[in-house]
């Protein structure tokens, strides 16, 4: 059953006594989108034959930028100021505090922002509490996964900001739960797309709103909304807005033949489908500004589908864009960097795998690569053959080092680095610090200044990202060194939802891809970035890592 009077006092509600709060619109009272009005009507006017509401699961995933926190920050009033519920417990949700915070400013602020709001309730800051004055026991909290325990709460409503940001299913539980005494009880999870295998709760619930929309599942206290492009569908084509007849805004009253009338329009395609606001608060030229970044930096690529398209992505991606890699492989004279400062990168593998050492020489605002590769000789034919890769032909052509045995002997690496020491000017020799062996102390003894870094996020993100600007600027030299080619077609990164990166190294047991010598080469960027003659380092404006940082990443 439809009521048209609930889903019209909620409607009121958002565009009579709610306020935007930030921006240009700060102030302003709300009028609608589309997309928001279909949501409010159904979630407060959809109910059941005694009256109360049909939903208790809403499940709303949409792009950033759509005015979801607003949208959210206003049903969670609804939920303290409307339903008449005696002490109704409402509760803005997030994983983290500062997530779950922000849903609660901007509804304090809407309070602030009404005088006969403000009148209503008492804003506690400091426990980011907004009682409700009249009934000491009706509330609207924020609270978070990250602040312990929530057992033993009641809640009215709830809504889950970002749910993507979620790692378990524990902080869900306790409010789904914890509403089973409630005669209407509401939990609103409002989310953009995240990213596969980072949160199993959000993921769960995307695949059952998925099938209840599609009618595979049949849930009617379910409510799916999910806007954004199928994995399949091509995210590079801008598209086209719904077409519709201009109508005048209509009579509240008449709220449900406006949504019939939004239902049954042509749908909109491409990067509109995904967006519902886009074309109102949210401009198509800052879409296109974005897109054109993806394009050439395919780091930002995933964020883009992900944050803009609402497109499920996967952690790792192709890093390096080949077309650009090839163009810096004009070739320079060896010779000409005899005596020169370099930074090194170290990659120690597993000893029947390959191990790298990458110099790196800053020369006239370039970066200019020396790479050294070492396999064991035993088998070197019947592994070429194994995993597809000429390593044969590689080490003949002087490409690769040979080591006796089935093992590389870390006794030839540690004679090439002193020589090459002899004829370069070695300053650091960054390498990876959990993967120390004998050979580090050994470099060390010599006189080598050996540099452990981290391999997380924390330590890698700034000099993969130096590695891909210098390629797309054309500033990395590689001398179309056919080994470092192939690992440079090889690598991937990893990336979190802060669009860090680290290094994706390939299972060597499913995999013959491998990427050692672009790992050494971003263990060197990271020690050249620090270094007074390096000009242009992202380091300028990022910082260097701590100890401190080193730290949280380790624990």
């Amino acid at each position: 059953m439809f009521d048209e009077q609930k889903a019209t006092i909620a409607i009121r509600f958002f565009e009579r006594m709610l306020t935007h709060t930030k921006g240009i619109y700060a102030r302003k009272y709300f009028e609608l989108l589309d997309w928001q009005i279909k949501v409010v009507s159904d979630v407060f006017g959809t109910v059941r034959s005694n009256g109360l509401r049909q939903y208790t699961t809403a499940y709303v995933e949409i792009p950033k930028k759509n005015g979801k926190t607003e949208l959210a920050a206003g049903i969670s009033l609804i939920g303290l100021l409307l339903d008449d519920e005696p002490g109704a417990e409402v509760y803005f949700a997030a994983a983290s505090r500062d997530q779950a915070s922000i849903g609660f400013k901007v509804a304090a602020q809407m309070v602030r922002n009404n005088p006969k709001l403000n009148a209503m309730c008492r804003i506690i800051d400091s426990t980011k509490t907004i009682m409700k004055r009249g009934d000491p026991n009706s509330f609207l909290r924020a609270i978070s996964a990250d602040a312990g325990t929530q057992d033993g709460i009641n809640p009215h409503i709830a809504v889950f900001d970002e749910l993507h940001r979620q790692r378990n299913s524990d902080l869900w539980d306790v409010l789904k739960y914890g509403m089973a005494t409630r005669s209407q009880p509401l939990l609103f999870a409002i989310t953009t797309a995240g990213i596969t295998g980072e949160s199993p709760i959000c993921e769960q619930q995307h695949d059952y709103a998925r099938q209840v929309r599609e009618g595979i599942l049949q849930d009617p206290s379910y409510y799916p909304v999910i806007y954004g492009l199928d994995d399949k569908e091509d995210w590079t084509y801008e598209g086209q807005p719904e077409q519709f007849e201009p109508r005048k805004k209509p009579d509240p009253k008449d709220r449900r033949k406006t949504i019939t009338e939004i239902v049954s329009v042509a749908p909109a395609t491409g990067w509109y489908k995904a967006n519902p606001s886009l074309g109102h608060h949210l401009q198509i030229d800052k879409i296109r500004e974005e897109f054109l970044q993806a394009q050439n930096n395919p780091s930002q690529q995933n964020s883009f589908r992900r944050l803009r398209l609402n497109q499920w992505v996967g952690q790792e991606i192709r890093y390096i864009p080949m077309d650009q890699w090839r163009l810096c492989g004009a070739p320079f004279s060896l010779s000409s960097l005899v005596g020169r400062i370099c930074l090194a990168g170290l990659d120690l593998s597993a000893t029947q795998d390959i191990t790298a050492l990458v110099l790196a020489f800053p020369v006239d605002g370039e970066v200019l690569l020396i790479p050294h590769f070492w396999l064991p000789e035993h088998e070197l034919h019947l592994r070429s053959r194994r995993d597809k890769v000429t390593y044969d032909l590689w080490a003949t052509q002087g490409l690769i080092h040979t080591t006796p045995g089935n093992q590389v002997d870390y006794k030839f690496i540690r004679k090439t680095v002193n020589d090459l020491a002899k004829i370069y000017d070695i300053q650091e020799i960054g390498y990876d610090r959990w993967n120390a062996t004998q050979i580090i102390q050994n470099l060390t003894d010599d006189g080598l200044m050996m540099v452990p870094l981290g391999q997380g996020y924390a330590s890698m993100t700034a000099p993969t990202k130096e590695m891909l600007r210098l390629i797309l600027d054309h500033k990395l030299r590689h001398n179309d060194n056919p080994v470092l080619n192939w690992m440079a077609d090889n690598f991937s990164v990893r990336q979190d939802e802060q669009d860090n990166v680290k290094p994706s190294k390939p299972d060597r047991r499913k995999t013959s891809r491998r990427i050692d010598g672009i790992q050494a080469m971003i263990n060197a960027i990271a020690r050249l970035v620090v270094t007074p003659e390096y000009k242009g380092s992202i380091y300028d404006n990022r910082g260097v890592i701590t100890d401190e940082d080193l730290y949280e990443e380790a624990f």
